[in-house]
């Protein structure tokens, strides 16, 4: 195997890269544990006050002003003479948003991504080509650019639609278990902004997503945003149906003068039966889903086990027979 290797110059390069990557990725996970383990000693002997590290590090309203490396990134090369404005920037801006990408320039740095790995991916084809010495045909090298230039355009799409769906999913989950402890409060005589903090604090280790949508309603609410308007901004944040018609519940029920807990009742026993049947569902596609393996895998060897006693009899006899034996 290292003969291949050090024969190989492109399945050395590979190689390089793909361990400098993984060296990499150890470090800054490493590094992000370490710093995280650091900020929360200090919080614990400050005597649970956060300290001016972790203050940075929290999300505000106001983080998403500041300016990041990404950001300096793309005015950089929007100065360059390169837009990176996108025609459909409120549905491309709502996709983001939905997979956790909620900054002003998210969409900016998508396009530059894109645009990036399309020049990108092409280019490191071509390089390996000529680190492994071969001269390819003009329809492989055509083709072979072609491919990598469409995975370098529809790539950042299917992670961000991979990353939207994860987050909807963990939301989802946890969204019964959210209209229970607001029920709770509501019912207990809070109002309903100091019935979303007390929750968002509750649930912000066991789901921290939907810890983080309810606690950016509070601070929009506080900082003067109407009930309304910041209902509608989470649901758009989360891009999942259940939490819109939850916002849709919450504004009826407050302009028309019904009672909220008897509404978060209603709709937390129909979010539990939600989540029940959807259990349900996944239990009864287990039995179809084992079916494949063993189809593929178990009952060829099955029939080889039954039919082969059969197969050497029919040869032990058929085989003399042939000769005149």
């Amino acid at each position: 195997m290292a003969e291949l290797i050090a024969a190989n110059p492109a399945l050395k390069f590979t190689l390089l890269l793909a361990l400098f990557v993984l060296v990499a990725g150890l470090a800054y996970a490493g590094a992000g544990l370490i710093e995280t383990r650091r900020v929360a000693r200090r919080r614990l002997l400050s005597g649970g006050q956060a300290t001016e590290e972790s203050a940075l590090l929290a999300t505000s309203l106001r983080s998403d002003q500041a300016r990041t490396a990404w950001l300096t990134l793309v005015d950089n090369v929007e100065k360059a003479g390169l837009s990176l404005a996108d025609t459909k920037d409120e549905a491309l801006r709502r996709r983001l948003a939905a997979a956790g990408f909620s900054a002003p320039y998210a969409p900016r740095v998508y396009t530059l991504v894109r645009l990036a790995l399309v020049i990108g991916l092409p280019v490191i084809a071509l390089l390996l080509f000529w680190i492994g010495g071969s001269s390819p045909g003009l329809f492989k090298l055509y083709l072979t650019l072609m491919i990598s230039a469409a995975v370098g355009l529809y790539l950042p799409t299917l992670v961000v639609r991979a990353k939207a769906d994860r987050r909807e999913r963990e939301i989802i989950n946890g969204f019964p278990d959210a209209l229970d402890l607001m029920l709770v409060c509501v019912e207990a005589g809070l109002a309903l902004e100091s019935a979303f903090d007390r929750v968002g604090r509750e649930m912000s280790l066991s789901h921290p997503l939907l810890a983080e949508q309810i606690g950016i309603v509070v601070l929009e609410l506080r900082a003067g945003r109407s009930r309304e308007d910041a209902l509608r901004r989470m649901a758009d944040r989360s891009g999942a149906d259940e939490i819109r018609a939850f916002a849709t519940l919450l504004i009826q029920s407050t302009k028309l003068g019904t009672s909220v807990g008897q509404t978060l009742r209603v709709y937390a026993s129909e979010m539990r039966e939600r989540r029940r049947m959807r259990a349900e569902e996944k239990a009864h596609r287990l039995p179809v889903l084992l079916s494949i393996p063993l189809v593929a895998c178990m009952l060829p060897v099955m029939i080889g086990v039954l039919m082969l006693p059969a197969v050497i009899r029919v040869v032990r006899t058929l085989i003399p027979a042939l000769h005149g034996g």
